[in-house]
């Protein structure tokens, strides 16, 4: 299951938080913030997609991701490889090297992580 663009920008700032109540996740936000109903409204969506659990202190909820910002962003990269690239990682590394302004330096660090990726398989 998937989140929308405003669902995503809230998780990211849960994900930044670990957990929060509604203040401080309202307080992430610049400028004109959201309304608390806004927030309530798309943490109750991600609560019913199984992203976000909450704890009850007194009348307060603190909110805390259930998926992890790895394995989200994980199963997104997988999905994009799937979709746009025949389910072929090469052809996403191929694309992806030749077509972002990337540094020789960072292709170098790049290189290093996937050798170093190779020597533990």
């Amino acid at each position: 299951m998937n989140l929308s663009k405003t669902e995503e920008q809230l998780m990211q700032y849960l994900w930044k938080l670990e957990k929060a109540f509604m203040k401080e996740l309202l307080d992430s936000y610049p400028e004109p913030r959201p309304a608390t109903t806004t927030i309530a409204t798309l943490l109750k969506r991600m609560i019913g997609k199984g992203f976000v659990a909450y704890k009850t202190y007194g009348k307060s909820r603190e909110y805390y991701p259930l998926v992890k910002k790895e394995d989200y962003f994980s199963k997104h990269v997988n999905g994009l490889i799937k979709t746009f690239f025949n389910d072929s990682a090469s052809q996403f590394a191929s694309f992806f090297t030749r077509k972002t302004d990337l540094t020789k330096e960072e292709l170098e660090e790049l290189k290093s992580i996937i050798d170093k990726e190779i020597k533990n398989k």
